[in-house]
């Protein structure tokens, strides 16, 4: 087995080095209607009980359960007027603490008992005051939105990182998909066309209004690849070379007090380190944790290289995880990928029906 060489950041130490130039985003207070998919700021808690009081859970009348107790056709029970109506959602009369059906009265009697409370939702039964309807870092979901506006809540703060990404190479084909992955995590993306030209992309990196940078293509050191030199020319190249395979032309820094990110310009490459170093990245800015892997049997062995951390995409269906391979995959393989599996650098892979931890895209 080939093993990496010592030019090469290890993934981990890498990764900390990126994380340690990263803060959490400011936060900002948004509109309920536009803030699902972002990252809560702080804990939102319920102002007061929901419902406030008993309410109906139905159409029907509103009566106390133990004045009709063992009402039954045959054994009707008499009321000298007929109980309050309620439509579904009314505040129940005093008195009151239950919701007999439409069918359950006939001819001024009651022809039907029920429970107490049978029918209804009492007072806090929905949310109670003090109740987390959002826990700082987690995602604002349609559940929460639900939740929230149900609660009569209208802003929430929340954090959603600003990233720049530098294109260096045209044609691009990348970027529409690194913005997809970025939106996915609650992030928002800008992106910004330069020549590939040392200058002109010092200049995007050092640009002001962005949270963190991201670079795509120039990582290598070919003739016209000029993303680290242009890096370190808008602040500090803190590694270039990473022992992440696919990816290892990848590279770390800062520039005007925030992270930069090079992500290679081939698309398995950019989407492994992107995945690697990125995606904790935008955790990191905006205050959540970075998600969590499921297990799923391999249907085929992994091999990797010892001394290499290494991601290889995967296809889970019924039968577990197939493996779909790494570096240099072709564009129709990767795209049919669902997960991935980040294989240690001291490991040489894993059998065929191993559990694994596989990660979402």
């Amino acid at each position: 087995m080939r093993q990496a060489s010592a030019a090469l950041t290890p993934l981990a130490e890498a990764l900390a080095l990126l994380l340690a130039e990263a803060a959490p985003a400011a936060a900002r207070l948004r509109p309920l209607a536009e803030a699902e998919g972002l990252i809560a700021a702080a804990p939102v808690r319920a102002p007061q009980d929901l419902p406030a009081a008993r309410i109906a859970l139905r159409d029907g009348y509103a009566v106390a359960a133990d004045r009709i107790g063992g009402a039954s056709p045959h054994a009707p029970v008499p009321v000298p007027r007929p109980p309050p109506w309620l439509e579904a959602g009314g505040m129940l009369p005093a008195g009151t603490d239950a919701v007999l059906a439409a069918d359950g009265v006939e001819a001024g009697s009651v022809i039907a008992d029920l429970a107490v409370g049978e029918g209804t939702r009492g007072p806090g039964a929905d949310l109670a005051a003090g109740d987390t309807l959002l826990a700082a870092g987690e995602r604002i979901g349609p559940l929460q939105v639900l939740a929230l506006t149900a609660a009569g809540i209208g802003t929430v703060a929340v954090r959603q990182p600003r990233l720049r990404l530098v294109v260096m190479r045209q044609p691009d084909s990348l970027s529409p998909a690194l913005r997809g992955l970025i939106a996915a995590r609650g992030a928002l993306a800008e992106t910004v066309a330069v020549p590939a030209e040392t200058g002109a992309i010092a200049a995007a990196i050092r640009a002001a209004g962005t949270d963190a940078v991201l670079l795509l293509g120039g990582s290598g050191f070919g003739r016209t690849d000029r993303g680290a030199e242009a890096l370190d020319r808008a602040g500090r190249l803190i590694a270039h070379g990473i022992a992440l395979r696919p990816g290892e032309t990848a590279a770390i820094g800062e520039a005007a007090g925030r992270p930069v990110l090079l992500l290679p310009g081939r698309a398995d490459a950019m989407l492994a380190a992107f995945l690697a170093l990125g995606a904790p990245l935008i955790a990191r800015l905006a205050g959540t944790p970075t998600g969590s892997a499921a297990r799923a049997p391999l249907t085929r062995k992994i091999a990797s290289l010892i001394g290499l951390a290494e991601i290889v995409f995967v296809r889970v269906g019924a039968a577990g995880a197939e493996p779909l391979g790494g570096a240099e995959l072709p564009l129709r393989r990767l795209t049919q990928a669902t997960g991935f599996v980040l294989v240690a650098p001291e490991r040489e892979g894993y059998p065929a029906g191993e559990q694994v931890e596989v990660w979402p895209l």
